[in-house]
């Protein structure tokens, strides 16, 4: 089963963003990372002493439909793609050493930028994942919290997380999160989780810098199962080389990096390898709950309540509904849950008067006309509700942030202004600070998307044969088989990509007794798929991190 998964930052800007980083340059088998010396008034950079052993869919599609896999021109094609190597020899990683202010306090720190090797069985390098890791100087690494994060896609670099939530800098938007006039630029993060956590942000293979050694062992990790092994190994690897086996572990992934994050915590809890802490942001680990098709209405029930904050936002609902957004929101869901769901459930078995009834209330919780969602057959999908809503004023509606507004640049398909808005800043934010900053040098180009590789067209979707792509099973194994984990949940309210009713359902459906279920917390925010974009919002973030790490630290 092939699905589109567009649910990381801009799945549908893939080309885009290519522009964006188009290089002359290819990262051939003579590429290797120039190793930077340090330059006046520049952080100090040096190379490391080795450890031992060395050491978001086409405009003219619906964001959830598959898109057919690329198939060759011609033969001269399928040998190119057969014959294209990667250079993944080892090298040493760059580090240099900085500091910064957070809460009154100087940090000093290290950065660690490099790719680590993913070795078969007899230690032949397949493939290398580029990682960026922070360590606070002057701490016992051993006891020191450390946490693994990465953003999702599948198919997209962790360059949000790193350069908007967690990194020591951050991208300058607008306090709203909006877009910025060029140039782009960044400044200390405040909200860096630095001052409590070591952390490691992974790339994920074909992003970033993370290769391959060819296509064919490309295809290797692009898929649910071979992409969390990889993560498995990296992890694995990391405490390793780094000496952090008895530090407390995190993960924290955003969007499908919570797919890859349920599943990683599973596959390591049965290699010796458990973690105090998982954080879900933007949930999407069980797809039944956000891929729509004629056979699964359960999506339209869980979208309904983000329909309604988005249209309370754009002020498209009755009066008596704003009065109140939290209790209007309680009673979309109890609605939704009940008797939109039954209404679902008996199809063309509802009665005229129990029809008019469902339409009436649908237009009046989304903001559309009736006419709207009876032509829609009472199910509305995304892209009819980001086009309909503010068709008055000839604006489309942002689907990663139903916040974001714009007219739609090609009148045509599907466009999200929210993700038009954030792929600039952050690309051009990260290509300068990982060369000049970092100090990680090479003719490479960055790639903050992948969907150029024809394999993501393929992505092994695994359980989806079995009906939907899932990783809920690891998730409740992980926390089965270590009775100490503990699981937050942390939900957008104006994310139409991961609604946040689509992760409570899901939570709900673990198949857990009251003993695991209170290790489940979650956090909610006034913002849509990337909550750390609005400044007020990624300061409630950071707090929320901070009291759930004390939670899972051993006292």
């Amino acid at each position: 089963m092939r699905i589109l998964l567009a649910f990381t930052v801009v799945l549908f800007m893939a080309a885009t963003a290519v522009a964006q980083q188009n290089q002359s340059s290819q990262d051939k088998a003579t590429e290797n990372p120039k190793q930077s010396v340090a330059k006046e008034k520049k952080p100090k950079k040096e190379q490391p002493t080795p450890a031992p052993a060395m050491p978001e869919a086409k405009p003219s599609e619906s964001p959830n439909k598959p898109v057919e896999p690329a198939k060759p021109d011609s033969a001269e094609a399928a040998d190119k793609d057969k014959d294209e190597h990667f250079d993944v020899t080892e090298v040493p990683p760059v580090i240099a050493h900085h500091k910064i202010a957070v809460s009154g306090k100087t940090l000093t720190y290290t950065s660690t930028a490099g790719r680590l090797p993913i070795k078969r069985g007899d230690g032949k390098i397949e493939a290398e994942m580029f990682f960026v890791a922070y360590t606070l100087d002057g701490q016992d690494a051993g006891r020191r919290p450390l946490t693994f994060a990465f953003n999702g896609g599948p198919g997209s670099a962790s360059v949000w997380l790193h350069m908007g939530a967690l990194g020591p800098k951050r991208v300058v938007l607008q306090p709203n999160g909006f877009m910025p006039a060029a140039p782009y630029r960044m400044e200390d993060n405040p909200e860096t989780l630095l001052d409590r956590s070591d952390i490691v942000m992974v790339d994920a293979m074909a992003t970033g810098y993370s290769r391959a050694a060819n296509a064919e062992l490309t295809k290797k990790f692009l898929g649910v199962k071979g992409d969390v092994q990889g993560f498995g190994e990296f992890i694995r690897l990391y405490l390793s080389r780094y000496d952090r086996w008895t530090s407390p572990l995190f993960l924290l992934g955003e969007s499908y990096g919570t797919t890859r994050a349920a599943g990683i915590a599973g596959y390591l809890a049965d290699h010796g390898i458990s973690f105090n802490g998982v954080t879900l942001l933007s949930m999407a680990v069980d797809f039944q709950t956000l891929e729509w098709n004629k056979s699964n209405d359960l999506p339209y029930v869980l979208l309904l309540p983000t329909y309604t904050m988005i249209a309370g936002y754009h002020h498209k609902l009755p009066g008596d509904m704003t009065q109140d957004m939290a209790k209007t929101r309680q009673d979309v869901v109890r609605w939704a849950t009940n008797d939109y769901t039954l209404a679902l459930g008996k199809g063309d078995a509802l009665t005229p008067e129990e029809r008019k009834k469902i339409v009436e209330q649908l237009a009046r919780y989304t903001g559309l006309r009736s006419e709207v969602v009876e032509s829609n057959n009472l199910r509305i999908d995304v892209p009819t509700f980001t086009h309909e809503l503010l068709l008055d004023q000839k604006l489309v509606v942002g689907r990663l942030d139903g916040r974001f507004t714009s007219p739609d640049p090609e009148e045509r398909g599907f466009y999200d202004p929210a993700g038009a808005a954030i792929l600039p800043p952050y690309t051009s934010v990260f290509n300068n600070y990982v060369r000049n900053e970092l100090g990680y040098k090479t003719d490479m180009p960055y790639k903050v998307f992948a969907f150029d590789e024809s394999a993501f067209q393929k992505w092994e979707w695994g359980t989806a044969v079995e009906g939907f792509p899932s990783t809920a099973s690891g998730l409740r194994s992980a926390m089965i088989k270590n009775p100490y984990l503990k699981i937050l949940v942390m939900e957008g309210h104006y994310d139409l990509a991961t609604p946040f009713a689509a992760a409570d359902w899901t939570m709900d459906h673990l198949n857990l007794d009251a003993k695991y279920r209170s290790s489940v917390s979650y956090a909610t925010y006034e913002a849509g798929h990337m909550v750390y974009i609005d400044r007020a919002e990624h300061t409630k973030m950071k707090k929320d991190l901070v009291d759930f790490m004390e939670k899972c630290l051993p006292k």
